[in-house]
């Protein structure tokens, strides 16, 4: 394999992960009942809505469809891929649910 190659094929792992942490806050989105597109915007106003996310809602299930995702995990995937706004938002939906 030559270093095009390599590159290539490191550039489009970092995507399909990329991609898979999208579906994973998406379906965690779900899950609890929240709304993705709500807390996407709300951590990068004026963006315009991500294709990505919107891909990856076509491929979450309901929530008795669905496997358990834990808060911990989407907010490591987020800050793994730099997210730390959205993550913060996430932060802030977990916090909200664990009030009485």
């Amino acid at each position: 394999m030559n270093r095009k190659e390599l590159e290539d094929r490191i550039v489009e792992n970092y995507r399909s992960d990329e991609r898979m942490m999208i579906l994973a806050f998406a379906q965690w989105c779900v899950n609890r009942g929240l709304d993705p597109q709500e807390l996407y915007e709300r951590a990068y106003p004026g963006q315009r809505s991500n294709p990505e996310l919107l891909a990856a809602l076509e491929l979450t299930v309901p929530k008795d469809e669905a496997g358990e995702i834990a808060d911990e995990t989407v907010l490591n995937m987020l800050s793994v891929f730099g997210n730390d706004d959205l993550a913060f938002v996430v932060s802030e939906a977990i916090q909200g649910r664990r009030k009485p």
